[in-house]
């Protein structure tokens, strides 16, 4: 091994949540965060997907479990933070990726639209980060990594309140950052642009839209899960301890137009 590389990339000893962490980029960052040594807890709603990505991990010689929980009520998300500790301890990194995706047109929200959206994309991240920051601090070690969004920086693509709670995640973010500044905890988001996840699989019907929106990137392509592996590993690793309340948009050059 090279010790220069583990001193600034490795993750051995450490151990990472990631939630919704078996499909999309959830699961992409997972697989780098557990290659890259770190005993990793994945959450997700469903068990059969949980296991199929634990199992792949664990064949490849990884330290890997799997939570299966409901962020969309306040009981659920209290569950699930009780829940992720048993297998490996108390994380040091903590991945929000899980996300909710309704985009009604604005005039149709609906209270319930609104109050399920906020609570899966803005108030899980919330209550998880600040259940494990404090031992994150004392520990002098932490990374709170979001997944946020262009729609918190740009509407487009009928932003409606999906754009509201990745906002709301961006300002959690750089509240954190000036919460924790200083014990070894930092807090930052990965912004994607449009990536080929199943979260996004109706917007994929539009072969148009799509070929658009890759034509607005400077690389010339869309995004794909993978792409977020590195700078998860960046993020999450001990080489990027001076960087907290950032924004690292992982777009291809999408959000440069």
């Amino acid at each position: 091994m090279n010790a220069y590389l583990d001193s600034l990339f490795s993750l051995q000893g450490r151990t990472a949540v990631v939630t919704g962490g078996s499909s999309g980029i959830g699961r992409a960052i997972a697989t780098a965060l557990a290659s890259a040594g770190a005993a990793t807890v994945i959450v997700a709603r469903g068990s059969d997907r949980i296991d199929e990505t634990v199992a792949e991990l664990t064949e490849a010689g990884c330290r890997a479990a799997g939570v299966p929980g409901d962020l969309s009520t306040r009981d659920g998300i209290r569950a699930v933070a009780d829940a992720v500790t048993e297998p490996f301890g108390q994380p040091d990194i903590l991945v929000n990726s899980v996300g909710i995706n309704i985009r009604p047109p604005m005039a149709e929200i609906t209270e319930e639209d609104w109050d399920v959206t906020l609570t899966v994309n803005s108030l899980a991240p919330f209550l998880l980060g600040q259940r494990f920051a404090p031992g994150m601090a004392e520990r002098g070690y932490g990374r709170l990594i979001h997944i946020s969004s262009q729609q918190a920086h740009r509407a487009f693509v009928s932003s409606g309140v999906y754009g509201v709670s990745k906002g709301a995640v961006e300002s959690l973010m750089r509240s954190e950052a000036e919460a924790w500044g200083g014990t070894g905890v930092t807090s930052n988001t990965l912004v994607p642009g449009f990536v080929l996840t199943p979260l996004n699989a109706r917007l994929q019907e539009d072969k148009a839209k799509v070929a658009e929106l890759a034509a607005r990137t400077m690389i010339g392509r869309n995004g794909e899960p993978a792409d977020f592996a590195a700078a998860a590993v960046f993020l999450a690793g001990p080489g990027s301890a001076y960087v907290t309340g950032h924004s690292l948009f992982v777009d291809g050059g999408l959000s440069v137009h």
